[in-house]
């Protein structure tokens, strides 16, 4: 984080990246003057409701998060600034997006958390897009022309006013995370109980496990210890009403929907209270790591991995297998993930997975043969991803090896 008077005192002359929060309602004309250096600037939780003309001057941005602030217009200034690959304006109160304000190329733009009711068909003409994040709106369609993006790999819709299926998606030769719950066209009278109900009062929280986009996973003990449950669980209480990819009580669904497996999180019951809800699980054994690490600003839909870290094709086959197991068993039940990475998988030294975050899923069964078919060949494509990351770190010693060229075979 820097400060005000850092920029203003030429403190931050050269640097690449820029950081500023300080209830901001106007945009620091200072900036301007990193123009030969600034790539990344973050103007996120201030009170800005535009940005200048002359932000094409800082030739070298490419990054923009200007989150959490006051925009009513995504800013036309933007669509100027030749380098920009990538904008950030999640929960702010966006309703226009101009024609001119997105970037020539645009490969990854977030409006998660607005009020837009319509795109221009400029989205539709910007070749390099690969991750779009409209989860949280009021669109009720989208551009036709979203067929010419070829390059869309991930998509967030859940959570808008859409009637219809956008078919104009499902069909993307690219496309493999696609998360769409918690619209008109979604709609379903299933209400899975598949687990039983628990007061939140029945149990304590205790140190937080994880959280993510929709909420905090904490370890958890039963105030009363029951035969019903062990004694030791995992709590996950959904945050607000909204996610980045939608509506905790579509994940809940989705997650009961898809039942037991023997490589996902077991769910035990679940808290349905006016002002809580919450997943109760299984806990996870502590030898159990995380496989992957998200996608970064350079890979931006491709899971990445820590520095060294390789794993022997017989692991990598084994994790596989399980994975695909999965797959079948989430597509049996008419679910589809939308956030099938490594990331999302946990596993110990053995190979054994459990897969979760369940934040992006989606039940289908309301869509017609052909839909599913389409949703079914994205999730696969997915799957495919999933397996290329893991040979991308598969040990050196085992790339020629028949069972390396057999993986690499299948998703070639």
């Amino acid at each position: 984080m820097h400060t005000l008077a850092q920029l203003k005192s030429g403190q931050l002359a050269g640097i690449t990246r820029l950081t500023l929060s300080e209830n901001l309602s106007i945009f620091p004309t200072e900036i301007l003057s990193l123009a030969d250096s600034l790539e990344i600037l973050d103007l996120s939780n201030n009170q800005l409701s535009a940005l200048p003309n002359e932000l094409n001057k800082l030739t070298k941005l490419k990054i923009i998060f200007a989150s959490n602030n006051h925009f009513e217009t995504l800013p036309e200034s933007l669509g100027q600034c030749e380098s920009l690959d990538m904008a950030g304006f999640k929960s702010n109160k966006i309703k226009y997006v101009p024609a001119e304000s997105l970037p020539v190329k645009l490969r990854w733009l977030i409006l998660t958390d607005n009020n837009i009711c319509s795109l221009p068909d400029t989205l539709g003409e910007r070749p390099r897009l690969q991750k779009l994040a409209l989860a949280g709106n009021q669109l009720t369609q989208l551009p036709s022309n979203l067929t010419q993006l070829t390059n869309l790999e991930l998509v967030r819709i859940s959570a808008n006013q859409l009637t219809e299926c956008p078919d104009q998606l499902l069909a993307l030769p690219k496309l493999a995370w696609l998360a769409f719950s918690g619209n008109p066209f979604t709609r379903t009278d299933i209400d899975i109980q598949s687990v039983p109900v628990v007061p939140y009062s029945s149990f304590a929280l205790q140190n937080v496990l994880g959280q993510g986009a929709s909420g905090v996973i904490s370890k958890a003990v039963w105030n009363k210890p029951t035969d019903d449950f062990p004694d030791e669980v995992a709590v996950k209480v959904f945050k607000g009403e909204l996610t980045s990819d939608g509506y905790p009580e579509d994940e809940l669904q989705a997650c009961l929907k898809v039942g037991g497996h023997a490589s996902l999180v077991k769910s035990l019951a679940q808290v349905n209270e006016p002002d809580c809800l919450a997943l109760v699980m299984q806990l996870i054994p502590e030898h159990y790591n995380n496989l992957g690490l998200p996608p970064g600003f350079d890979t931006c839909t491709r899971d990445t991995f820590k520095m060294d870290f390789t794993l022997p094709i017989e692991q990598i086959s084994k994790i596989v297998k399980q994975m695909q197991s999965v797959f079948s068993h989430l597509h049996d039940n008419q679910v589809s993930h939308g956030d099938l990475y490594a990331h999302n998988t946990l596993f110990d030294q053995d190979a054994n997975i459990i897969f979760g975050d369940f934040g992006a899923a989606t039940m289908y069964h309301m869509l017609n043969e052909k839909q599913q078919g389409q949703i079914q060949q994205i999730e696969a494509r997915a799957l495919n991803y999933f397996i290329e990351d893991l040979l991308s770190v598969c040990a050196e010693e085992d790339k020629t090896s028949n069972e390396y060229q057999t993986l690499a075979n299948q998703v070639s």
